[in-house]
């Protein structure tokens, strides 16, 4: 059972672009995609911070010289950042555009929690 957020735009209620659902927690897409994951979601900012970090996290790791194990662990670990902050990141852009929490809902997948808020709220599904 997944958790998502229902964020919705009253100006005029499209249910394909004013309503979002979010998971709660981890999320893998962006753990595995991190910048392209970003980009797609149009945070912008977010993707600019990735690719600054990583530049710059690049240079140390090149200074450093460290084995090719130590490497992989700290972008395994970057990318956990980034898999942990995604969602949150995604709440708060949507806020800004002007989305309000309507509320928290528990399905066993989107789709499904989709159609419980269409039946919760009687939107044609």
């Amino acid at each position: 059972m997944h958790v998502y957020t229902i964020h919705v735009r009253h100006h005029g209620l499209d249910p394909d672009r004013d309503i979002v659902l979010v998971k709660e927690g981890f999320c893998w897409p962006a753990f595995l995609l991190t910048f392209t994951w970003a980009l797609w979601k149009r945070l912008w900012g977010m993707a600019i911070a990735i690719a600054g970090i990583y530049i710059v996290a690049s240079g140390f790791i090149y200074a450093l010289e460290p084995d090719p194990i130590s490497e992989a662990a700290l972008a395994f670990a970057f990318a956990g950042v980034i898999g942990f902050v995604a969602n949150d990141a995604r709440r708060r852009k949507l806020a800004r555009d002007g989305y309000a929490f309507e509320g928290v809902i528990a399905a066993a997948d989107l789709e499904v929690a989709e159609y419980e808020y269409a039946r919760r709220v009687e939107l044609p599904a």
